[in-house]
């Protein structure tokens, strides 16, 4: 197990070298990360077609993450965020963990969701006992759709009715549990259920004729809530272990910090949200780069943090004894074929770097990321706090925005490591070394 030392303050070239080294299969891809550098025609007509009015590119950092060790294997995680700190803070916390063990997953469920909800104004259980026959006739119906799929160990798990008690009149739901394996599966389900829909409606014309009751489809939709397609990833060390990165606390005033900032997130909504968006910092960084839906996985896992009726943060923190133990649960419903994945190239370079991950895989992958995002954002917030390393950053910015040169930042730098950073001390006492020179 090789950690890599210093990899932020390599060169472009050079960490392009280092990467070259570690995934030799990449090598002929380098063309694809120099093309999407200063985009050429044939890029533009590849992202045009993703996209309607499409009139230019809105371009933001392609960076990896290096020293991720899960499940025994080293990976360098490709990330795409306009936050550096959001990469630095990921990069940061796999280094620690990777001399500790590394990141533990365990994915417990890939099952994906989808309704037909509808209305029956007949009798309630003329339908229910037709249900045996209507279900047969519904999987029929999408045979020939699922053909490949079901060649691939995927499918349909269950299809279940409910009968809703709400304020829409005489109101069903078809509940259809799908196995997408390695793909997201939206326009696969999507397109099973309007199949479905349109049988069912045949099936109730041909059958219930003689019944006064009429059906109507209301809609035909999968359901970005997948609890059970549910990820586990935990990382663990011993108390004492934390010192190096405990600043100016012992270790075991670090880890019992660290688990009462936890603690508040379960009780405190407010400090959930930030909790669980700093874990999602991590996370929509690797999704975004691998063309992953990062809004319906963002949904998902916010829903799930409600699950039990309050919104609460989605780590948990267990201290036995000397051993600290962090973990993240939480469902990632992700694809690496078909979509958007299988057209994009640095998408595909993505997956590549990656080992060409099937979907469980990149679950792990992506959920020690946010893990590893979660943990960086604790241990700032507990030690020197979060504006520490946010102000380092805005200052960068202000300087590129004032295309301060070389001599100028560092002058500036060093200032400002004793001064309060604002946009206005900043550019003053930028035009006052300029008008000195």
């Amino acid at each position: 197990m090789d950690i890599i030392n210093g990899f932020s303050k390599l060169s472009r070239e050079e960490k392009l070298q280092l990467l070259m080294q570690k995934f030799p299969h990449t090598h002929n891809r380098l063309d694809i990360l120099q093309r999407f550098i200063e985009p050429k025609e044939d890029i533009s007509e590849i992202i045009e077609k993703l996209s309607e009015n499409y009139i230019s590119n809105y371009i933001l950092p392609f960076s990896v993450a290096p020293n991720f060790l899960i499940d025994d294997r080293m990976y360098f995680v490709p990330m795409v965020t306009e936050e550096s700190s959001v990469v630095a803070a990921a990069s940061y916390a796999a280094k620690f963990w990777a001399v500790h063990g590394g990141f533990r997953t365990w994915v417990t469920g890939t099952k994906k969701t989808g309704h037909i909800f509808f209305t029956w104004t007949g009798k309630a259980d003329k339908i229910e006992r037709a249900f045996p026959e209507i279900k047969e006739e519904l999987v029929n119906a999408v045979a020939y759709h699922m053909s490949n799929m079901i060649k691939r160990g995927g499918g349909i798990y269950a299809i279940k009715l409910v009968r809703a008690n709400n304020t829409v009149a005489d109101y069903y739901e078809i509940m259809v549990e799908f196995e997408t394996i390695d793909a997201m599966g939206a326009n696969f389900i999507n397109s099973a259920l309007e199949l479905m829909s349109s049988k069912l409606l045949t099936y109730i014309s041909e059958h219930f004729a003689d019944d006064e009751g009429r059906a109507d489809i209301v809609m035909s939709i999968l359901s970005n809530y997948n609890p059970e397609c549910l990820v586990e990833c935990e990382v663990s060390c011993k108390i004492d272990e934390f010192l190096p990165v405990s600043a100016h606390m012992s270790p075991g005033r670090f880890a019992e910090k660290f688990a009462q900032a936890v603690l508040i997130s379960h009780q405190n909504t407010s400090r959930a949200v930030t909790n669980n968006k700093g874990i999602y910092n991590g996370m929509d960084a690797v999704l975004i780069a691998t063309a992953n839906d990062f809004r319906a996985a963002e949904a998902c896992g916010h829903a799930y943090a409600a699950k039990d009726g309050m919104y609460r943060g989605l780590t948990n923190v267990f201290i036995e004894q000397n051993e600290f133990t962090f973990r993240l649960t939480v469902p990632l419903p992700l694809g690496t074929v078909g979509g958007v994945t299988s057209i994009h190239p640095m998408a595909g370079l993505a997956l590549e770097i990656l080992g060409n991950p099937s979907a469980t895989d990149l679950m792990r992958i992506v959920a020690a990321t946010g893990l590893a995002s979660n943990f960086a954002a604790i241990r700032t917030l507990i030690t020197e706090g979060i504006q520490k390393g946010h102000m380092k950053l805005h200052l960068n910015n202000i300087l590129n925005l004032c295309k301060a040169e070389g001599f100028e930042k560092e002058k500036v730098e060093n200032y400002f490591e004793s001064h309060p950073v604002s946009f206005r001390a900043v550019t003053d006492y930028l035009t006052s070394l300029r008008n000195n020179k």
